[in-house]
């Protein structure tokens, strides 16, 4: 079972949908979390070691997560979603994207 990692930046729109809706997905384990220090679940170091697949939703969350993480970052899948901060929680067009994109990138 791949261990998956959702990050945005505050964690509380975007990450947090994907963790809703793919944490009934009986084969994953998924978790997520923030970049940002402000984060309302900052990533850390052990949340990294975890993963197998990291999604963040912009490359500046991939560029910030690998300056600061670069170092635990070995193995795993780092993908960016390139899903734009323009969503809400458990938004329908959100879901309808993170649907769309994340079940064909997991192997």
């Amino acid at each position: 079972m791949p261990n998956i990692l959702f990050l945005c930046s505050k964690n509380q729109l975007r990450s947090p949908t994907a963790e809703a809706i793919f944490s009934a997905h009986e084969n994953w384990h998924v978790y997520s979390a923030g970049v940002s220090r402000d984060a309302a679940v900052r990533v850390s170091g052990e949340d990294i070691e975890w993963a197998d697949y990291i999604f963040v939703m912009e490359k500046a969350h991939k560029k910030k997560l690998t300056s600061q993480y670069g170092r635990l970052i070995k193995n795993q899948k780092l993908i960016s979603l390139d899903i734009p901060d323009d969503y809400e929680y458990m938004d329908e067009k959100l879901i309808s994207i993170l649907k769309d994109k994340v079940p064909r990138l997991v192997g």
